[in-house]
């Protein structure tokens, strides 16, 4: 999964960091996320060509049911619909622990990203004029958001990815 996270960090504005995560500090945070959302990957051939995750949009108790997502596909694997089927099932999955929103964030431009996730159902909610830098220059990044679910007048708190009956 790392493979596929370095080139958007060493070549891409998609991603601000400035440096690739260490293998120890990339399963960190994966570890970290998996105690409360899910992480998923999707193999071809017994190779590992994207994943997709959800994390805590803020940290405010109000906040605790909506998420942010991301998905990062291998090259060889674009255009297959696997980040389609990886965010069909973080979603599934999302709503059956009571989750309402889900955002994503997308550095601009990157038009293909933008269709992906209206495609999905995300509408647009507002940009970011540069927020970030990296590679001399300023970048601002659209956000976007999607109700999982008709929103509850009392919703119940979300559960745990790991306490979700299987």
């Amino acid at each position: 999964m790392l493979a596929i996270y370095a080139p958007f960090v060493l070549n891409t504005t998609f991603s601000f960091e400035y440096t690739v995560p260490t293998v120890a500090g990339f399963a960190q945070r994966i570890e970290t996320i998996r105690e409360r959302f899910p992480y998923l990957v999707a193999e071809q051939d017994g190779r590992i060509m994207g994943y997709a995750y959800a994390s805590a949009h803020r940290d405010r108790a109000a906040y605790q049911w909506s998420v942010d997502t991301s998905v990062y596909i291998h090259p060889d694997a674009h255009r297959q619909g696997m980040a389609r089927q990886l965010y069909t099932t973080l979603f599934d999955l999302l709503r059956r622990q009571g989750m309402y929103n889900v955002y994503a964030g997308i550095t601009l431009p990157n038009p293909a990203s933008e269709a992906f996730h209206r495609s999905m159902g995300f509408r647009p909610v507002g940009v970011y004029e540069n927020v970030g830098f990296k590679f001399g220059a300023w970048h601002s990044a659209t956000w976007l958001q999607m109700a999982l679910q008709p929103h509850e007048p009392d919703p119940v708190p979300p559960m745990l990815f790991s306490d979700l009956p299987k």
